[in-house]
């Protein structure tokens, strides 16, 4: 079980060379790296929110490509389309921004429901289809979407199915006075340190051997029936619509294999589901109307429905876990 976690701490020290604070979302990142999932940051301009994605992908050593999410993107613009090559007479397949490791989908609000939906198939299927034949993606493959809270005009609200695709959904905030101060310190002492200072800290075999140590993480049956009760609870709140769906149940549940992982264990803990039960869950609730005017948000009531839903104890875990 050492091979996450040495991932883990290896992505995390080599980002901390230029990145300053965020280790709880470059832990995210790094679950959904290791359990095919993707992240949704949402932060106003200038935390970093693309920087940090950037980051990660170079110590990882892996295939950065940055899509500018914009009205008049076309879904081709995403995906590729054939072009026509005048000198050799015939279409050749022009391949689009998809086809990396890391996929960046900067500011994904801005683009149009019919463009957004390009990403779809290529987030759950791991393969586009380009006029009728389907291709593969690389693999590692995981979408990084960003937003801006603050700004409406001119955006377009991910659809539902849009926000299931994504495992988690993380917020970047203003850094505290002390963080920020020690930003200002290092980029005056280090005016040239950028992204592209990082160094590559692992390779694909590096995190193939981490995930096949993710999936053997051991599950026991009442950590599954606390999750399943967490999932069941979002479906009979008052203030839902909509509550969770199975999808987002099997996300949450391989998250917590890979946040045990990290941690050096080969067992999940109800402390792990309720790490990252707000996380992986908020973003797929629908409020009601009544909640809507009564300005409650959807973490609070996962944080609510985690204050009521009792945790199995851990006697009750260890007990079907090998010695």
């Amino acid at each position: 079980m050492a091979a996450p976690q040495e991932l883990y701490t290896a992505i995390r020290d080599e980002a901390s060379s230029v990145l300053i604070g965020n280790e709880d979302v470059i832990e995210r990142l790094t679950i959904s790296l290791l359990t095919d999932g993707h992240v949704l940051l949402e932060g106003v301009p200038g935390v970093a929110k693309t920087t940090i994605a950037n980051i990660f992908a170079r110590a990882l050593g892996l295939e950065f490509q940055r899509i500018q999410m914009t009205p008049d993107l076309l879904p081709a613009d995403v995906t590729g389309t054939n072009v026509y090559r005048e000198n050799i007479g015939e279409f050749q397949l022009q391949r689009g921004p998809i086809f990396g490791n890391v996929i960046v989908a900067d500011e994904i609000n801005r683009a149009t429901p019919k463009t957004q939906s390009a990403l779809l198939e290529a987030m759950q299927e791991r393969q586009v289809t380009i006029e009728g034949e389907t291709l593969e993606l690389p693999e590692p493959f995981i979408v990084i979407a960003t937003q801006n809270p603050i700004e409406m005009d001119g955006t377009f609200g991910l659809p539902e199915a849009q926000r299931d695709r994504f495992q988690f959904k993380l917020s970047v905030d203003i850094p505290s006075r002390e963080d920020e101060a020690a930003v200002l310190d290092r980029f005056t002492s280090q005016p040239n340190l950028t992204s592209s200072s990082i160094e590559p800290v692992a390779t694909s075999e590096d995190i193939q051997t981490a995930r096949e140590a993710v999936s053997k993480v051991h599950i026991a049956p009442v950590v599954q029936s606390y999750l399943l009760d967490i999932v069941e609870a979002t479906r009979e709140n008052e203030y839902l619509e909509h509550g969770a769906s199975p999808r987002a149940g099997i996300t949450t549940l391989r998250a917590a294999q890979a946040r045990a992982a990290i941690d050096g264990r080969d067992y999940v803990i109800p402390d792990d589901i309720k790490e990252l039960a707000a996380d992986a869950l908020s973003h797929r609730l629908v409020l009601s109307t009544n909640a809507e005017l009564s300005n409650v948000l959807p973490r609070e009531i996962i944080e609510e429905i985690l204050e009521t839903v009792p945790a199995p104890s851990a006697d009750d875990v260890l007990e079907t876990v090998e010695v």
